[in-house]
């Protein structure tokens, strides 16, 4: 079957937020109110009504059988400015070595970092349990739209994207990391101060130790996770170093998450992506699978399709995908290999 990949709209609002309440996502509340602010502010964005460092673009998934999302994923074209800077740990090694007693030692060691001009950032991702392990691979499938959607507008991007990756967690959402360091600091939990940075980022930089934090002060559980991806968010680590993701050695400063990136040039659904028209065919060789796209009336729509280059920068799909795609004759569409 072929899901719809599309921007979101307003009258997702039911659908979407019985998919975000199936998780507990900062970016993606499940909050009536929250929502229909995120979908609004989308829906503007794909529109070209908003300032890219305000920008967010929500992508949804529907089964078009049942007419309900069914997976989600988010892009903020700015991460970082001068009222909200990106606030991070850069994780460096610092050399020790005594002459006396002959022996040294290697230290990682954090320090806190501000990104008044930061980069675009993924987040958002979900899929309904329900759909999960199903042979389309929606979730590949809604992870990678993204990408081919910032392939065809560059220039609504940074040069740079970011994804933080959430660490393992414990018993009740609990950070091990925020209660060692976050939490002295602030005398906030983690689950509040997470909440408060979303929009509020000086108690941050006011609060947190301007110092080096050497790590081997914290307690064990707190560093056995600096830097790690719990393992709920693996698929998504491997999906990324796929395409070009590396780790920056920079963590999360709540909860020691690690921050993955790559230039937006370098990322292989981009660096491959390119413009041609659609022909539709019942019978064709169809030896390559990617991704078609295509943004009309300020909407966004794709699919995931076999298809067949031909001459003149034609893409042919299958009857059946092009209608899902309503491709119309002499439309311009962006397509790549995944």
């Amino acid at each position: 079957m072929n899901f719809i990949l599309r921007s979101v709209r307003t009258t997702d609002l039911k659908s979407l937020q019985g998919l975000a309440s199936q998780f507990n996502l900062l970016n993606l509340p499940a909050d009536r109110k929250s929502l229909t602010e995120k979908i609004e502010r989308s829906v503007a964005s794909f529109a070209g009504e908003i300032p890219k460092n305000k920008a967010e673009y929500l992508f949804v998934v529907e089964d078009p059988e049942q007419q309900m999302i069914v997976g989600s994923s988010l892009i903020m074209a700015k991460h970082g400015t001068e009222d909200i800077p990106h606030t991070y740990f850069k994780v460096i090694r610092k050399n020790r070595f005594s002459d006396d007693l002959g022996i040294g030692f290697i230290h990682q060691v954090l320090q806190f970092r501000e990104d008044t001009d930061g980069p675009t950032e993924i987040g958002g991702l979900l899929v309904d349990r329900a759909y999960r392990r199903r042979p389309e691979k929606l979730g590949r499938q809604i992870s990678m739209v993204r990408f081919l959607y910032m392939g065809m507008y560059p220039q609504d991007f940074e040069t740079r994207v970011l994804c933080e990756l959430t660490p393992p967690l414990g018993d009740g959402g609990r950070s091990e990391f925020w209660e060692a360091l976050g939490r002295r600091f602030t005398g906030l939990p983690y689950q509040e101060a997470d909440i408060l940075s979303q929009q509020h980022r000086e108690f941050i930089s006011s609060l947190f130790p301007e110092q080096d934090i050497y790590l081997a002060l914290l307690d064990a559980k707190a560093r056995l996770v600096v830097g790690r991806v719990g393992d709920e968010t693996l698929p998504a680590q491997h999906l990324l170093e796929s395409i070009g993701f590396t780790y920056l050695n920079e963590v999360d400063p709540f909860d020691g998450g690690p921050h993955y990136g790559a230039n937006l040039a370098d990322i292989t659904i981009v660096k491959n992506g390119q413009w041609g028209s659609i022909v539709s065919a019942d019978k064709a060789n169809f030896s390559k699978r990617g991704l078609v796209g295509v943004r009309r009336d300020g909407e966004f729509r794709a699919i995931s399709s076999a298809y067949e280059l031909g001459p003149d920068q034609t893409i042919t799909l299958p009857s059946v995908a092009a209608k899902v795609l309503e491709a119309e004759a002499g439309e311009k569409y962006f397509f790549s290999p995944v």
